[in-house]
């Protein structure tokens, strides 16, 4: 921790964040720390006013938010989308804040909070995660290997095997399993691989996106295929895609821009054209991790090399312009280590604890304090050892 003031003597951390929120010329920075910015209509930044900010701005109160170790969903541990948010503390505690229509921020209510609260009492969060250009239901899993939900269930995301529209405000069980190791929840397909690498899928499923061969929905979790070799997922508003442990890389669900990355000609419009309604493999046998947007897939290959393809609205793609591409393309760089992606935009943490960002900047999104488009990798200031993304935002923890 770092004070910088003439004054002296003991002070309290509430006295601490109190000069800060005051706009003294204190300053606070830890290990743990969370940083946000850019759009903040319903105080997804979590800074407890609904101001937008164009450059990365340390989010008031604790710095003991568990920082995500890995861009696997078993290690995330915080996760947004939409106007959303959803992190875990490092005393296994899980908070929640923003937008709260389908009370998918667990309070048991309907009220938008634009600063973190607890979601219940437990302290056993272990991780979470979720995809979506708006999702609007959450996921998580505890340290014995219970999966929750809550939120919206319009398409039975939250996987509770009872019909469709049956919202939950509050945590509940998906079924009695205690072997899951990461989900993704959003408000199309819903995944999640066991500890043996088994991998189930429900959810909305009108355009294959769920993998079965057909596109019934499935409000229950129903495994794919009988392979137990799944190791890391993604998934996008309609297409999910996932790495297996031989370092290939599968992906099924909507071609819209090209999103399945096949060199086949995309469909200009997310109709049935061109999808894939069985996991289908892209070329190559060393990625190691994927993330998806609005449209678009971005990967690492175990080189540090990032590839990406789809839609490429905003330059999102690091084209240096907004050409769709149907199948992978290398964007500029190496070393890169994590990354995330969400909307039309997608940031990437190189080894040496840089943050790039890159694509549509309406929101302030990408850190430049401006709201200009980048298509091709800029800098935020900071060495950065997390990230998560929401729509129109970004959330952070710093070295």
């Amino acid at each position: 921790m770092a004070i910088t003031d003439k004054e002296k003597g003991v002070w309290g951390l509430d006295q601490v964040y109190n000069k800060i929120n005051q706009g003294s010329i204190w300053s606070y920075t830890s290990s743990g720390a969370l940083w946000s910015l850019g759009q903040n209509d319903n105080g997804q930044l979590g800074h407890n006013n609904r101001t937008q900010y164009s450059s990365p701005t340390q989010i008031p109160g604790s710095s003991a938010w568990a920082v995500n170790d890995g861009n696997s969903g078993a290690g995330r541990k915080g996760t947004g989308a939409g106007d959303s948010v959803l992190a875990i503390k490092s005393d296994g505690s899980i908070w929640s804040w923003g937008h709260n229509n389908y009370g998918q921020l667990g309070q048991n209510n309907r009220t938008q909070y634009s600063s973190s609260v607890q979601v219940g009492s437990d302290t056993t969060w272990k991780n979470t995660n979720l995809y979506g250009v708006n999702a609007t239901a959450f996921g998580a899993i505890k340290t014995d290997g219970t999966l929750w939900t809550w939120g919206r269930n319009d398409t039975g995301q939250l996987g509770q095997n009872n019909g469709m529209f049956a919202a939950r405000s509050s945590p509940v069980q998906v079924g009695s399993g205690t072997d899951w190791s990461q989900v993704l929840i959003g408000n199309e397909p819903c995944a999640a691989i066991k500890t043996d690498g088994t991998l189930y899928v429900w959810g909305r499923n009108h355009q294959g996106q769920l993998g079965l061969n057909d596109r019934a929905n499935r409000s229950a979790p129903i495994q794919l295929g009988s392979e137990s070799t799944w190791a890391q997922l993604a998934g996008g508003y309609r297409q999910t895609a996932a790495v297996k442990t031989d370092g290939t890389f599968w992906i099924w669900g909507s071609n819209n821009r090209g999103a399945l990355g096949l060199n086949q000609s995309p469909s200009n419009h997310p109709s049935y054209a061109n999808c894939a309604s069985s996991p289908t493999q892209v070329p190559g046998t060393t990625w190691r991790s994927v993330k998806s947007g609005n449209g678009f897939i971005t990967a690492t290959k175990t080189d540090g090399t990032l590839w990406g393809w789809g839609q490429n609205t905003g330059g999102n793609l690091g084209q240096n312009n907004e050409e769709h591409y149907s199948s992978p393309i290398q964007i500029p760089g190496t070393n890169w280590d994590l990354h995330d992606a969400n909307g039309d935009e997608q940031r990437i943490i190189k080894t040496d604890g840089t943050l790039w960002a890159l694509g549509a900047n309406g929101k302030g999104q990408l850190g430049q304090n401006n709201e200009t488009y980048y298509s091709s990798p800029v800098q935020v200031p900071g060495t950065w050892e997390g990230i998560f993304n929401g729509q129109y935002n970004a959330f952070g923890w710093k070295s």
